[in-house]
Formats: C-alpha cells, structure tokens, sequence
C-alpha cells in the first residue's frame, strides 16, 4: 500500500494554485472537483472585508484572486482550486455591491453592479435582486446575484440610491415597489407598505 502525500492548505498554496489556473476573471470552479482538504482560518465578514487567521487581507489583488475561485455548495462556502477545496466562513454574502449604474428607463433600464472586488454584473434574469426583510425589525438587507449562486449584499448608500429610481409596477397581482433592470421587475416592498 503506497502512502499518500497529505497537504495541509494554506492561504499561500491556494494563492499560487490559483494564479496558475486564472488568467482574468472567476476561474471555472464548475469544473472542478478536486478533494475536499478541511476548513481554512478564513472569513468573509458582512461589510466585504476577507481575514485570514483573524486579520484582515490587506492586498486588493490577493483579495481579487481568492474571490475568483470561490465557489458554494448549499450553505458552505469553498475556495476551489483544480487541485485542492478547502472550506471557508461567509458572514452574509460573499460579495459587496459597493456602487451601481443606471442606463436607460423603465422596462430599457439597466442596473450594473460593481462589487467590492471589481467585478460587475448587470441584474436581469440571471442576475436577480432579492430583497430579505428582517422579521423582528422588518429592516431591508438586499442583493444581487454575481455568478453560480454567489450573491452579493447591495451596500446602504447604493439601496438609498436605488430607492431613488424605484418605480410602483402590479407584480402577481398585488402593487410593488420596485425596480427594473434588463425587462425584468424586481419587487421590493408591497406597496401598501409604504408610508403615505
């Protein structure tokens, strides 16, 4: 019987592993499926901030790289490479909608979403908003999806701005207000919910 060479991963051997397997932009982590390795020291806090072994990442471009082989699997969240998977800590969402563009009005506008890694992705039928409400507080937490279910949390500045835009559509019947972005409504709040 042959022994096997285990590995303990780190944050380094992911880095490297997924330079050599990114050029620009995410990396095809759907096609990957290499051994699970266990859980590394790394969370993804609310506000969009990475920490490795409890303190934050400082570089943009090693933050960037980790986003781009990030991949979830019902509720975990992994850093995939096409040689190792390791499991990682997500607050809330893995990514930040730090800010948006509206072009166009309407049924024609088009909301596009800039993460807090840089990458953009423009909401419509595959890229949904979604709206939770705290049942307690009734307080709004919206997002957006990036890619492969991988969402990110609009940021307050961004929804106050979207509030701005949003428009009253009948949406399954009942009055909404809400938002269009590439031919599709996305409700927010009922209508009748709203203050007078």
């Amino acid at each position: 019987m042959s022994a096997q060479n285990i590995v303990k991963p780190s944050a380094e051997s992911l880095a490297a592993s997924a330079g050599a397997a990114t050029r620009k932009g995410p990396a095809p982590v759907h096609l990957w499926n290499p051994p699970f390795c266990g859980d590394l020291d790394m969370e993804i806090r609310r506000d969009g901030t990475w920490f490795y072994l409890g303190t934050p990442i400082g570089r943009p471009e090693l933050v960037r790289l980790f986003s781009s082989i990030l991949k979830r699997e019902g509720d975990r969240y992994f850093l995939v490479t096409p040689v190792e998977k390791v499991g990682i800590r997500v607050e809330d969402a893995p990514f930040v909608a730090v800010d948006f563009r509206a072009e166009g009005e309407g049924r024609d506008q088009r909301l596009t979403f800039v993460t807090q890694v840089g990458e953009e992705v423009e909401a419509g039928p595959d890229h949904p908003i979604r709206v939770e409400r705290d049942p307690a507080t009734g307080e709004p937490s919206p997002y957006v999806l990036v890619r492969a279910n991988l969402e990110a949390l609009i940021d307050r500045k961004s929804f106050y701005r979207l509030v701005e835009i949003g428009v009253h559509e009948v949406h399954g019947g009942e009055r909404w207000f809400g938002l269009w972005s590439g031919g599709v409504f996305f409700p927010v709040i009922p209508s009748a919910e709203l203050p007078d």
